[in-house]
């Protein structure tokens, strides 16, 4: 008899999909021994073996409905670059973007125990298994992040084929001013969208940098305050989207932008590939050697 307690025991061995190990136990009469041993034979539990490798390239997509209403931003890692240009890595990237967005899970947790709008009768997390076996390779959805508006429009903008994605949330459905301030966040990095923003303890940090090197080029204490406040000005123009020059006419901010098209920028998400993985570095020749070996 194949029991819930068995079907755990081989998943947790494997790495496999619940339905695979319940399938495989199902056809072994219930042996743990003869199903990890043909769902090995099926490339299945290859997948568990790879799962400790890290996985730092990849894609990073975004999907947006039809009525441009409610947007998704996905990053899925890969561990070479390789496997990025791959077709059905792809497809899957770009459905679990279209995942996010329908579904709205709350988080990556939720997401892979949801059944796939892709693939019939799986979760998210026994069709990522299926890729890793297929593919070769450990694979990872990382982070989403999903916008809805009523009012305004989702915008989108890809950069670099999958290096690095943007999503706007924007009053305003003007389609060539949100690929701008898509553009403009894809370039300049901006981390809040404006003052109001930023957090209290972000700001006093870098008030106290600011004063210290004042204090350190030898100003006296009131100088020093006067020096950051004006320095201070100067970390918001880094930081915060509407205070940045704008990209396709640095003489004007990104505020004059929105302010002649009458919009707002309600929210923003800009995802890099494999910002802030530890990626551990090979040389190809060694790469080599090593799946020689």
């Amino acid at each position: 008899m194949v029991t819930a307690a068995l079907v755990k025991e081989l998943r947790e061995k494997t790495g496999a999909g619940m339905m695979d190990c319940k399938k495989v136990l199902t056809e072994t009469d219930g042996d743990l021994e003869k199903a990890t041993e043909l769902l090995r034979e099926r490339g299945i539990a290859k997948a568990a073996k790879k799962s400790g490798r890290i996985a730092a390239e990849g894609l990073v997509e975004a999907y947006i409905t039809e009525n441009g209403k409610v947007g998704a931003v996905v990053e899925v890692n890969s561990e070479t670059d390789f496997v990025a240009k791959n077709e059905e890595f792809k497809s899957f990237v770009a459905d679990v973007a279209k995942q996010v967005a329908e579904k709205n899970p709350e988080t990556v947790e939720a997401l892979l125990a949801e059944q796939s709008i892709a693939v019939s009768g799986k979760t998210v997390q026994e069709v990522l298994i299926e890729k890793i076996a297929t593919i070769g390779e450990n694979l990872s959805i990382r982070r989403f992040t999903r916008f809805e508006t009523q009012d305004g429009m989702i915008e989108k903008y890809i950069h670099g084929d999958g290096k690095i994605a943007v999503l706007v949330n924007i009053t305003n459905n003007d389609k060539e001013l949100a690929k701008d301030v898509c553009m403009q966040i894809a370039a300049s990095k901006p981390e809040y969208v404006n003052r109001e923003s930023v957090p209290a303890e972000r700001v006093e940090k870098e008030m106290e940098i600011l004063k210290a090197q004042a204090m350190n080029e030898g100003k006296p204490a009131e100088i020093a305050e006067k020096m950051v406040q004006g320095r201070i000005g100067k970390f918001y123009g880094e930081i915060c989207l509407i205070e940045q020059p704008f990209v396709k006419n640095p003489d004007s901010k990104v505020s004059d932008l929105l302010k002649t098209k009458g919009a707002t920028v309600v929210e923003f998400a800009r995802f890099e590939k494999g910002e802030g993985i530890e990626k551990k570095e090979e040389n190809f020749a060694e790469e080599v050697m090593n799946q020689l070996k």
